[in-house]
């Protein structure tokens, strides 16, 4: 094995194509039968398959019989392909944007500081407001605390709390998650 380079496993399809259905009989569902859909054994869906140039894919291999549809399965897997990366798409990022305070912040820090938390929250990012101790700094934990209870009052009607004021080492954290609108 030396010098070769290990091969890369075949993806197995996720659906079982034309002769790899195992099932006896299988509910044919489509365009391609009478009513949409009938119970058919293997060989006659696979020769209305045939004749029809096309493929017999167990959609719904749990139900009883087995779900198939006649179908261009290059075509359908291309379909599947193409909706997983809609949704994919369509699922919303989440930002979290960061506010550093000190615990001596002065008001118009913190206002200025307040009204980019505002826009944030206005965007729909989430905010992570934390205040830094920095050297000895950290004996005033209650400052930062008020300061963080005052940050999260202020933005009442723009955010709901995630999480209180918490201490993890130097640093005082909340969070902050936008409300969500009603429509």
């Amino acid at each position: 094995m030396k010098g070769k380079t290990p091969l890369r496993p075949r993806q197995e399809e996720p659906y079982r194509v034309n002769d790899k259905i195992r099932a006896r009989e299988v509910r044919v569902v489509g365009d391609y039968v009478e009513g949409g859909n009938a119970v058919l054994s293997l060989s006659q869906a696979l020769k209305l398959a045939e004749e029809n140039d096309l493929d017999l894919v167990e959609i719904s291999p749990n139900a009883n019989p087995p779900v198939c549809k006649v179908i261009d399965y290059a075509k359908f897997k291309y379909e599947q392909k193409k909706k997983q990366k809609e949704i994919k798409a369509n699922a919303s990022k989440t930002v979290v944007k960061e506010i550093r305070f000190g615990p001596n912040t002065d008001d118009h820090d913190f206002n200025f500081k307040l009204k980019h938390a505002i826009n944030f929250l206005k965007e729909g990012a989430k905010v992570k407001a934390y205040v830094h101790f920095v050297g000895r700094s950290i004996v005033f934990k209650e400052r930062g605390e008020m300061l963080l209870l005052r940050f999260a009052q202020e933005l009442e009607e723009y955010a709901q709390v995630e999480q209180l004021p918490k201490l993890e080492g130097k640093r005082m954290f909340l969070f902050l998650a936008p409300k969500s609108s009603k429509k």
